[in-house]
């Protein structure tokens, strides 16, 4: 009976382990379908702020509190098709947020809906394939850079340390 028990347990374990491995992949690869979706609807616009201007893909070389990246989008919303601004960053509770706000020239002191896209995340990196084919950490670098990259690389390491990196070419 007690090896009966054992077996049993072993079994129940493998099987609660599984399930777990199987919820943590199927939210990356939701954060990463829903990532890709969003870059590829990247719009070359760039948006009034209350410094000016910015551009329409701005992409920080170090985390800030308005995010690593921060681009225009073209989606439709609620059956509406609309621009909206968008921000990806990694928040003090290692958790990847996304933030959205409601268009793409809005009053400075507009604050974004934010919402937790992929927890349990140790490193989130950027980078961004310029027109010599070079990978670098921001975006723009110079005024003469179009206004978005070929290309980006995210970087993202999970809490139980496996690591992901994904390229996703973008319409420039």
């Amino acid at each position: 009976a007690l090896m009966s028990y054992r077996g049993l347990s072993a079994v129940l374990d493998a099987r609660e382990h599984v399930r777990q491995e199987t919820d943590k992949w199927r939210r990356v690869a939701a954060f990463l379908t829903r990532f890709e979706r969003d870059v590829e609807l990247a719009l070359p616009r760039p948006v009034r702020s209350a410094t000016g201007t910015a551009p329409a893909w701005r992409g920080e070389a170090v985390a800030t509190l308005e995010g690593r990246l921060e681009f225009s989008r073209f989606a439709s919303t609620e059956g509406v098709d609309t621009a909206r601004r968008i921000g990806y960053g990694l928040n003090e509770k290692q958790e990847v947020e996304l933030w959205v706000w409601p268009g793409l020239d809005v009053a400075p002191d507009t604050v974004p809906a934010r919402y937790s896209v992929l927890a349990g995340v140790k490193v989130f990196e950027l980078q961004y394939l310029n027109p010599a084919l070079v990978w670098v950490d921001a975006w723009p670098l110079s005024p003469a850079d179009p206004p978005i990259p070929r290309a980006v690389r995210l970087r993202i390491v999970l809490a139980s340390d496996e690591e992901i990196v994904r390229v996703f070419a973008l319409q420039s």
